[in-house]
């Protein structure tokens, strides 16, 4: 797959995350996803893979005039999402995962490839010396 398709993928995947926290927060339940560790056993000295729950950050809050305010992530990056702006004013709950289903779909269509590859730089540039 080429570079900017994996990018895609994986912010897709962490779109979906959040339309799955955004379901449950709105039905009163919690959504807790797992994934799993790989751990060295004490006495064995085995490597082992054990099942863990996966810590997802709601990438939401509400802003000071009261309205929900829903900033996108790639990694550890906010995304520009267009000159100036870092966040999406949702207004209400009930709005933020048909808010969400848009982004996740701008990045399916290729739309936010530019600021996928930027924020991949500057995620970059952190690794290098």
């Amino acid at each position: 797959l080429p570079a900017i398709q994996q990018r895609r993928n994986k912010l897709v995947k962490r779109l979906w995350e959040q339309i799955e926290l955004a379901k449950a927060n709105q039905s009163g339940t919690t959504y807790t996803p797992t994934k799993f560790r790989s751990i060295k056993d004490a006495q064995t000295g085995q490597r082992k893979q054990i099942e863990s729950i996966k810590r997802v950050k709601a990438w939401w809050f509400v802003a000071d005039n009261g309205k929900l305010v829903l900033s996108v992530r790639y990694g550890t990056k906010l995304l520009e999402l267009a000159k100036g702006k870092w966040a999406v004013e949702v207004g209400t709950d009930k709005d933020l995962v048909g808010v969400l289903e848009v982004v996740k779909s701008a990045v399916l269509t290729g739309d936010l490839d530019a600021q996928i590859d930027a924020a991949s730089d500057k995620l970059r540039e952190g690794f290098t010396g």
